[in-house]
C-alpha cells in the first residue's frame, strides 16, 4: 500500500559495481518538492537463512569471524541466494555447505528487509526440523566456519549475553520460538 511517498529519481550514477555490492548515488524528489542531492542506495543480493532444529532440540549454528564486527558472530546458517536458484534451495544448500547437516522439512518463517532504509536486499527465513549430520562441511576458501549446537532452551540467554548479535537473525528466531515452531513436535 502507498500512501503517496514514493520518491522521484532524478539522475542516478553507479559508484561500485562488484558481484557482491553495488552502491547507487541518486538525487531524489520527496512528494513535498524537497530535493536531496546525494541519496546513496546499496544494492545486493537476496540471501536465505535457516533456524535448524536437531530431533533432540538442539539448533545447528555456525560461529564466524565478521569483519564489519571486528570479532567471532554466532549465528544461522545462511547465505546469498544464487542466480537461477529459489530461496528454499538456497537455504538447503547453505546448511548443508556451511554446517555439513541437513533436513527434509523446510518451512518457510518470513521474508524481511534488513535494513530498508538504504539497503534493497531482502532475507527469506526458514526453519528446518530433524536436521541431522550428513557430509560435513563444504566451504569456501573465504570461509572459516566452526559448528555449535546449542540446546533451544539456551538461545534466549544466547541474546541477552550478546553471542548472537544478528539483528535480522535474532528477529528469526524469536519469530520461530513465539510461533512455537522450536517447540516439541
Amino acid at each position: 500500500m502507498s500512501n503517496g511517498s514514493q520518491w522521484k529519481v532524478l539522475s542516478e550514477r553507479r559508484i561500485v559495481d562488484r558481484w557482491w555490492l553495488r552502491l547507487d548515488e541518486q538525487k531524489v524528489e520527496l512528494p513535498n518538492g524537497h530535493i536531496i542531492p546525494e541519496f546513496h542506495l546499496l544494492r545486493g543480493a537476496d540471501w536465505a537463512a535457516c533456524v535448524a532444529l536437531t530431533r533432540q532440540r538442539e539448533l545447528v549454528m555456525v560461529r564466524q569471524y565478521r569483519h564489519g564486527l571486528g570479532r567471532d558472530s554466532l549465528e544461522v546458517p545462511a547465505g546469498v541466494i544464487d542466480a537461477g536458484e529459489d530461496a528454499r534451495g538456497a537455504v538447503e544448500r547453505e546448511l548443508l555447505e556451511e554446517t555439513g547437516y541437513v533436513a527434509r522439512d523446510f518451512q518457510a518463517l518470513c521474508i524481511v528487509s534488513p535494513e530498508p532504509s538504504r539497503h534493497t536486499q531482502h532475507a527469506h527465513f526458514f526453519v528446518a526440523f530433524d536436521a541431522e549430520p550428513s557430509t560435513g562441511q563444504r566451504l569456501e576458501a573465504s570461509e572459516q566456519i566452526s559448528v555449535e549446537l546449542h540446546p533451544i532452551d539456551t538461545v534466549l540467554g544466547l541474546i541477552q549475553a550478546g553471542q548472537i548479535v544478528h539483528g535480522t537473525q535474532i528477529g528469526a528466531i524469536l519469530l520461530a520460538l513465539h510461533g512455537g515452531l522450536l517447540g516439541p513436535r
